[in-house]
């Protein structure tokens, strides 16, 4: 794909309420997602995970949760973009095995991985980790340059890492013919609690996908100079 057809890819795509009954092809929710699942993620750990709801009961429940929004029972899926407050327990190990295995790192790089990961993320016991961490760094940012700290802003870091995968999915929709919504309007707990999604989990987004029904969408957007900042503010 060149450049043009690209930026022709990304202004075409629209946040589609309306949606055709049509089911999707076998296996076509899977190849998006597993496209998605190639976004990049902060140190490479990983926590986006989807939860694909196709079951019309489901769906209704779920819709509920979602302030009674349409498009849920509308299109023939909808995936809930979750991450995974517990990914360096989960994914660290498996990660960098993999990664050793495929020659992408080697043993110096992984000892740096392990050092960075546990000085981001650790918590220490009782939690108190995360008390000094959240005390200290804004006091250490006075005389030396800080970065944010997932331990600190974990649901802050793991919003940034969803959606990724999430913008990455939406495109690789709009390429196959479909369209989708990306939905903030939703109760978290009652989506948590329609799907058992663990409490470990944060929600993020959600996003019906489908065949849209809304004809001659259209959508404007400010200029690029209302944006633009070239060499600072």
């Amino acid at each position: 794909m060149d450049s043009e057809t690209f930026r022709h890819l990304a202004q075409s795509r629209r946040a589609t309420r309306h949606f055709k009954p049509d089911p999707l092809p076998d296996g076509q929710l899977e190849q998006l997602l597993d496209t998605a699942r190639w976004a990049p993620s902060g140190y490479n750990l990983q926590p986006t995970h989807f939860v694909a709801v196709t079951d019309p009961a489901l769906k209704a429940t779920l819709r509920a949760a979602c302030m009674d929004q349409k498009q849920i029972t509308e299109a023939p899926a909808t995936v809930v973009f979750v991450g995974d407050r517990r990914v360096v327990q989960n994914n660290l190990d498996i990660m960098l095995k993999q990664e050793r295995e495929a020659g992408s790192i080697n043993d110096q790089y992984e000892r740096m991985m392990r050092s960075y990961v546990s000085l981001a993320f650790g918590q220490g016991p009782l939690g108190l980790g995360w008390f000094w961490k959240a005390t200290l760094a804004p006091l250490l940012g006075l005389v030396r340059t800080m970065p944010s700290i997932p331990a600190v802003h974990k649901r802050y870091w793991l919003a940034k890492q969803t959606m990724l995968p999430a913008m990455t999915f939406m495109l690789a929709a709009q390429s196959a013919g479909l369209a989708t919504c990306p939905m903030e309007g939703f109760d978290e707990r009652r989506v948590r609690r329609a799907l058992g999604i663990p409490a470990s989990l944060v929600v993020c987004l959600i996003t019906p996908v489908g065949y849209g029904a809304d004809e001659s969408l259209t959508k404007t957007r400010l200029p690029l100079a209302n944006h633009l900042h070239t060499n600072g503010w």
